[in-house]
């Protein structure tokens, strides 16, 4: 395994991958970096159909404050070993096998490589998985997470439908067919106009690039596997343990014009769960760290203000 670099993505300085063995043998590929005198590690968990290469930036923003940083693709994606014979589904039988991954990216990455303290940066699908870990677990600092995954927009479909669905696939042993509505493939350059992820055509033409210098990175729409276990991961987190909140001081921040996760179902989360800090960036799409420079120089503010208060 190998990180890809381009002339518009360039690597972090000092930075080493490493193969991670998982739960069940399969190979994870992580990536860590540690620049002189550093302050701390930030652990950036990514999203579902994410990739290391587009966290570069964010890596070298975090490297320029002193961070050292490290980071994996879950299993079933990005440079990670594929779970189907076709490696463009998105496929997870249980969210537990991503908890497998934070544990092995930890104990292989994390404690052998990496400089105290801990400090935790996960996004969407990543700050799900986050929170999963944040349930009484005292490993990090503190933790920023953008965009979690806590619900989806629906559209016309009523909830009892979409899990009727998901249990009549996984019944009939189809649960690895693609979610309707959903492209079988990566997204592409000419994919920008409607994006539900960002609005900034720099970034999006930047990740472009290195999909088509490098397309085993890409993965295409989720299954109904993957629906189903991110279903039933978000029944867990909603019995957050009562009256307690997360084991370290933890800040969501949202994306105002987020289409791609329901910020009402955040906001139904918090309720049962206190004790997280919450702000809004009205105007970012979902993807806050590939959104445009004035976003994420609002997300850096906001970020630097809470780790050092």
């Amino acid at each position: 395994m190998q990180l890809y670099a381009t002339t518009l993505n360039k690597l972090p300085p000092g930075i080493t991958c490493v193969d991670v063995p998982s739960k069940g043998g399969i190979k994870l590929r992580a990536a860590y970096a540690v620049p002189r005198n550093p302050k701390g590690t930030v652990f950036i968990f990514n999203g579902r159909g994410d990739y290391i290469e587009r966290y570069f930036e964010t890596m070298n923003d975090l490297m320029k404050r002193g961070f050292a940083v490290a980071t994996f693709d879950w299993r079933g994606q990005g440079g990670s070993q594929r779970l189907l014979a076709d490696p463009l589904r998105g496929f997870v039988k249980s969210f537990e096998d991503y908890d497998a991954d934070i544990d092995a990216f930890y104990a292989r990455v994390a404690v052998a490589h990496c400089p105290k303290p801990f400090y935790g940066l996960a996004h969407s699908t990543g700050g799900h998985m986050m929170l999963r870990a944040l349930r009484g677990r005292k490993w990090l600092e503190k933790a920023v997470i953008t965009a979690p995954l806590m619900g989806f927009h629906f559209g016309n479909w009523p909830k009892w439908l979409v899990h009727v669905l998901v249990f009549a696939t996984k019944y009939m042993g189809l649960s690895w067919t693609y979610l309707p509505g959903f492209s079988k493939l990566p997204a592409k350059r000419e994919n920008f106009s409607g994006n539900v992820l960002t609005s900034d055509r720099t970034r999006w033409d930047r990740d472009m690039t290195t999909l088509e210098q490098h397309p085993q990175l890409g993965l295409g729409g989720p299954t109904f596997a993957w629906l189903g276990a991110a279903l039933k991961s978000f029944n867990d987190l909603f019995h957050w343990p009562k009256g307690t909140g997360p084991s370290c001081p933890t800040l969501i921040v949202l994306a105002g014009q987020d289409r791609v996760v329901n910020n009402a179902d955040t906001a139904d989360f918090l309720k049962q769960a206190p004790g997280f800090s919450v702000i809004t960036l009205a105007d970012s799409q979902h993807e806050i760290l590939h959104e445009k420079t004035s976003i994420r120089e609002k997300f850096f503010a906001a970020f630097e203000a809470f780790l050092s208060g």
